[in-house]
């Protein structure tokens, strides 16, 4: 019947185990809200003191952003076992407890930045072996204690710039065994903390930024043979770094910006063959010498954004054949030439915005390539040139550009006294002015034909004119002023002849008896700086200082003896005569013969 019916199919449904009646939601706490569909609670901005209980145990991500949390106690999230992820920025968090995570065994993120804390004790992070990522951020945490992380065996992800430490020690990373990136700030450490990052043997990526050196010392990061990005920024009082400061590292990419590099360092980037990206940015760097960057031999990328470059060499990328990007924006550049390449025909990235760029035939290339080139969104303008102010490359056709692009070459004007016959011993300048466009640069070349520099008694000044101190005989010959810019050069030659002194010159301040050089003979008739006149004045003030000397001796000696006393004019010595001695010896009795003898005192 009908009835038995229905009791068979309710006993089906029962075996099957599908419930009679829907299953009664979890309840959610008050100002969280719960997604039971993602398995989320979000819990930021609710006004909370404390961390809400009642919270769904199967719960994967739990947000506890912008509240007024203070404590974690010990095993405060012990049921969420499922919990994959944790965030408690933006609280008030002074005080973690030991074990206040316990009980986490999925989380993988745990995010406590912008909070209040300033120490973290160890212990306070066990029992998450599951950990990825760790951001504790922007905090006034002070020290870094030994051990503090032993128990994050899996963390790979560790930030903790923006804190106030003044000391990280030695095993404050041990354990960290799988760690890849880290970002810590030492805003008050006065070292790179080289013995603790020994600890992190599997590190990939270091950011380190606000450390008080002014030297990069050696062997910072020797350890971390691993490592294949750092980052140093913001150490506002770094001037050098050493030579072997990055010594033992193998980076693809470096980056030291907003320090107080005055150069490039070269010697230091010489051992970073595998260097692939290298940002300088925002150092009082001025020029970028010629063919020193040629170990780079696998560099595409360079930047040097704001900073003060005011020249870029010839030859100064040479040796980098695949070099893509460069990025010099934001200088006082006034020109770029092709001859700093290697090769322009790799660049496919050209930043040279903002600079007071000089729009002549020194850029036509930049113009000619403006097809195969991309300008970053800041194309090249031009500042220093009235007729072409504020024009870019992009308004011309390329056909137009050879007509505006242009240079012209340089011209000796005036060369005062081409041929000069000066003494032994005499200074001499030679004068060199040019003219042209761009403004040439004024070099000399020495009778050797050898380059001369701006050092040293024969040497180059800065005004282009040549300056020759105490011109010596084999100064002479015929020195070359060369003129040149990026449309060519001109030349002149002046000649200088040194007259040497003769012998009688050389040995006048000589007296008889001296030769003048190892080959004199000593016996050349040689005259004496002194006349009659002179040897009398001399012998006078030398007798009259010698008894005036005496004089004041005898006075003195004088009135100490009188001060002395009574004085006796003679003294009486008496002695035993030597024959009364030996007498005395075969005699008896007490027979005693003596002497005396007078003395007159003066």
């Amino acid at each position: 019947d009908l009835h038995a019916v229905l009791h068979w199919a309710a006993f089906c449904l029962l075996a099957a185990g599908t419930p009679l009646m829907p299953e009664t939601p979890r309840l959610c706490p008050p100002s969280c809200r719960c997604d039971a569909a993602t398995l989320e609670v979000n819990c930021s901005g609710g006004r909370l003191f404390a961390v809400p209980s009642g919270l769904p145990f199967e719960s994967t991500l739990l947000n506890l952003t912008r509240n007024t949390i203070k404590t974690l106690a010990t095993r405060q999230f012990h049921n969420l076992t499922q919990l994959l992820h944790l965030d408690l920025s933006d609280n008030l968090l002074t005080l973690v407890e030991v074990e206040a995570f316990l009980g986490l065994r999925s989380l993988l993120t745990l995010r406590l930045p912008r909070n209040h804390l300033k120490v973290i004790s160890v212990g306070v992070f066990a029992g998450l072996k599951s950990l990825q990522l760790l951001d504790i951020s922007s905090n006034k945490i002070l020290v870094l204690l030994d051990f503090t992380f032993r128990d994050l065996a899996s963390l790979e992800f560790f930030t903790a710039d923006g804190n106030d430490f003044v000391f990280v020690s030695r095993q404050a990373f041990a354990g960290l065994t799988s760690l890849k990136k880290l970002a810590i700030d030492g805003r008050n450490l006065t070292a790179v903390p080289t013995e603790a990052l020994a600890q992190l043997t599997d590190l990939r990526s270091l950011h380190l930024q606000h450390l008080g050196l002014a030297v990069l010392p050696n062997y910072s990061f020797h350890p971390l043979v691993h490592l294949k990005e750092l980052i140093i920024s913001h150490f506002s009082r770094l001037e050098t770094l050493s030579g072997n400061s990055l010594f033992g590292l193998n980076l693809t990419s470096l980056t030291i910006q907003h320090c107080n590099l005055s150069e490039v360092p070269y010697i230091p980037l010489q051992p970073l063959v595998y260097l692939v990206y290298l940002d300088l940015s925002f150092n009082p760097i001025t020029c970028i010498r010629g063919n020193l960057l040629g170990d780079l031999l696998r560099l595409q990328e360079f930047r040097l954004v704001g900073g003060s470059l005011m020249c870029i060499e010839s030859g100064a990328f040479k040796g980098l054949a695949y070099l893509r990007v460069l990025n010099v924006s934001q200088n006082f550049l006034t020109t770029l030439e092709s001859g700093s390449f290697h090769s322009v025909d790799t660049l496919k990235t050209l930043g040279l915005g903002d600079n007071p760029l000089a729009c002549d035939c020194r850029l036509l290339w930049v113009a000619q390539r403006q097809l195969h080139v991309d300008f970053d969104g800041r194309p090249p303008i031009c500042a220093t040139s009235v007729r072409l102010e504020g024009w870019n490359f992009l308004d011309f056709a390329e056909d137009e550009l050879s007509n505006l692009l242009t240079c012209r070459r340089p011209r000796i004007l005036n060369l005062k006294s081409p041929q000069v016959r000066v003494d032994q011993g005499h200074t001499v300048e030679f004068y060199c002015s040019a003219e042209g466009d761009p403004q040439p640069s004024v070099s000399w070349l020495n009778p050797q034909l050898r380059r001369i520099s701006t050092t040293g008694r024969v040497r180059a000044l800065s005004n282009g004119s040549l300056e020759v101190r105490y011109a010596q005989p084999l100064d002479s010959g015929t020195y070359i002023c060369v003129a040149s810019n990026a449309a060519g050069n001109d030349s002149l030659a002046v000649s200088l002849l040194v007259q040497a002194l003769p012998p009688s010159s050389k040995n006048l301040f000589r007296p008889k008896g001296w030769s003048a050089s190892p080959s004199a003979s000593p016996g050349e008739n040689q005259k004496l700086p002194f006349d009659l006149k002179t040897l009398l004045i001399a012998t006078t003030i030398g007798f009259f200082s010698f008894f005036s000397s005496v004089t004041v001796c005898f006075i003195f000696m004088f009135f100490w003896s009188k001060g002395k006393g009574q004085i006796k004019h003679t003294a009486t010595i008496a002695y035993v005569p030597r024959s009364a001695v030996s007498n005395n010896n075969t005699r008896t009795g007490n027979y005693k013969e003596t002497g005396r003898f007078t003395m007159k005192l003066i």
